[in-house]
């Protein structure tokens, strides 16, 4: 299982992530109220700014402080590593 940090310590599982967004538009802004109402969303902001949204495969909809293209650099950056030690 891959887990990727999404800032302040806190991972989440790559295999479980659907999408990675920033959280301007208003049809995410919809997304993350509609998870809130029904309990399914996860803020690890820390009391930050949400800089990304992320969408899990299982309705949970996850805050972060960072920005999206570094979350998606860190995953980018474990699926390359993890397949170079399998290539050894």
């Amino acid at each position: 299982m891959k887990l990727i940090n999404i800032g302040f310590g806190n991972m989440v599982s790559a295999g479980r992530l659907i999408a990675i967004v920033s959280p301007e538009s208003a049809p995410i802004k919809r997304m993350v109220q509609e998870a809130r109402e029904r309990g399914m969303l996860i803020d690890a902001t820390y009391g930050r700014r949400t800089r990304a949204v992320l969408v899990m495969d299982n309705d949970h909809i996850i805050l972060s402080a960072i920005q999206p293209e570094t979350v998606a650099g860190r995953l980018n950056t474990k699926e390359n590593s993890q397949e170079g030690d399998m290539g050894e």
